[in-house]
């Protein structure tokens, strides 16, 4: 096992890789830029190092150079850019570090959407429907050709890309040269490659990912699966295990094709299958996420393993610590994903977090690098903290995540924990009937209980009384009194 680690990430999930770290009995050394001085997880680790590059944490050279410096024998890239890049995987090799994920030759096979697709398909496992080619700057009468064939609603997708960025859903042929544009150009800023190709929408549909374990003996577990259709800007926003619209049969068979698509490339370490499921129970494989996810505490609350600590076991060479029939998948859980934005405009809104109030209680979870008084950096992406919860059933946990999420406290700057409430109340997600349609509609919220309107009381008097005696302070009448001053007067 190795004794230093390098964490090649920042925010709350730099944050969750420390605490495993320091259980385990690991040297963490986290790495910053100036804006995160004063970050959660530059406090904890055990050794921190200021990554002083223009490039930031996209800067390989830097980061493997400081792993160096300091000893580092693992570098574990968190979820960030570096967890899928297979150059730095091969860079790791070359200087004789352990890179905490998959191999070179399996990153280069996924990186490649569409050769993944075809490798799937030809094995005999559903895809979506795709063009086989992609397309560059220049290539927009042959797209043009591709999209007609595909037929609309379709996406398009960076050849490179993956977390929803560089990624455009398109209804109608009225915007494609302009949706492709803009897809490319974003391509080329995130990972320079100007490469998209399209695949056929489906919806509404349901996003299902299985989360699997796999070691480099060739051993290969899953750990059940996700829902994450409640998404906005491509984004999940409320995600949960296990998927309410499956039944135990479709479910099985999506499990036994997880497996089987991460055995044909040859998968090591953690992962995750996504899967499209429409609305007559089809299932469609669309990629592999070759790295640990933002929602893994999910599948962590139901199976009670740490992933992160599996991660580390796979890179030291260790054999997975259970077998399938060892896996318990054991109630229900449910992920919030808390963000520093304006919920209604969703736009970000970094600044000073001045006051920080987290839930408690039994099986509620909070993953996050912010506290009192603690800055949100605008340069980095809005994700603050993940409020999980775990309750026997989806009855128990949806009244636990709705009440932890009325007792998260953040005063400062703006966050979605409104947007959030309104979803837990609506009557599609409370039922479990829900699809990725949900948040791109306007849904119905329960009517607000009376201790709302108590508070909103409350808060308008605070204001009131604030604005009128801080800012501009006023004296009573009866204190202008000759007979009141006089009064006020010491003896002589």
């Amino acid at each position: 096992m190795f004794k230093k680690i390098l964490i090649a990430n920042r925010g709350e999930i730099a944050t969750r890789i420390i605490m495993t770290c320091r259980e385990m009995g690991l040297y963490a050394i986290a790495l910053y830029e100036a804006p995160d001085q004063g970050s959660r997880h530059v406090r904890i680790a055990d050794e921190c190092v200021l990554l002083d590059s223009p490039r930031g944490f996209l800067d390989q050279e830097a980061i493997l150079r400081i792993a160096q410096e300091v000893g580092a024998e693992a570098i574990h890239p968190g979820y960030g850019y570096l967890a899928e890049e297979p150059d730095f995987v091969a860079a790791c090799g070359a200087a004789g570090i352990v890179f905490v994920g998959p191999g070179t030759a399996v990153l280069h096979t996924l990186r490649n959407k569409i050769e993944a697709l075809a490798k799937a398909r030809a094995a005999g496992f559903p895809v979506v429907d795709y063009a086989p080619v992609s397309f560059d700057e220049g290539d927009f009468k042959a797209l043009e050709v591709a999209a007609e064939m595909i037929g609309y609603p379709l996406v398009v997708k960076s050849c490179s890309g993956g977390r929803g960025l560089a990624e455009r859903l398109l209804k109608s042929p009225l915007y494609l040269e302009a949706t492709v544009e803009r897809a490319q150009m974003e391509s080329q800023a995130l990972y320079g490659n100007r490469r998209v190709y399209l695949e056929k929408a489906i919806l509404p549909a349901h996003q299902i990912g299985v989360q699997i374990l796999a070691d480099k003996q060739g051993n290969i577990i899953h750990l059940g699966e996700r829902e994450g259709s409640l998404q906005y800007s491509s984004r999940k926003v409320v995600e949960e295990a296990p998927a309410p619209c499956l039944t135990q049969a479709l479910r099985e068979r999506i499990w036994a094709a997880a497996v089987g698509i991460a055995r044909l490339f040859h998968y090591e370490n953690a992962g995750t299958v996504e899967f499209l499921v429409d609305g007559d129970g089809n299932f469609y494989f669309t990629e592999i996420k070759a790295r640990i996810q933002v929602e893994h505490p999910l599948t962590e609350m139901v199976t009670r393993l740490d992933l992160v600590r599996e991660q580390i076991r796979i890179a030291a060479g260790e054999p997975l610590g259970q077998t399938q029939a060892d896996v318990r998948l054991d109630g229900w859980a449910i992920l919030c994903r808390i963000h520093a934005e304006d919920p209604w405009r969703r736009l970000p809104s970094p600044g000073q977090m001045r006051r920080v109030r987290l839930p408690g209680g039994p099986e509620v979870r909070v993953d996050t690098y912010v506290y009192s008084e603690c800055d949100v950096p605008a340069k980095y992406d809005s994700l603050i903290a993940k409020l999980t919860v775990w309750g026997e059933d989806r009855e128990q946990c949806l009244a636990r995540v709705r009440r932890a999420v009325e007792d998260f406290q953040l005063v400062g700057t703006p966050t979605n924990l409104p947007l959030l409430q309104h979803v837990l109340c609506s009557e599609a997600f409370a039922h479990g009937r829900y699809d990725t349609n949900l948040l791109t509609t306007e849904f119905t919220c329960e009517p607000q209980r009376e201790s709302y309107f108590s508070d909103l009381a409350v808060i308008a008097a605070m204001l009131y009384v604030r604005r009128n005696q801080m800012f501009r302070p006023s004296v009573p009448p009866r204190a202008l009194n000759a007979w009141h001053q006089d009064s006020r007067r010491l003896p002589e």
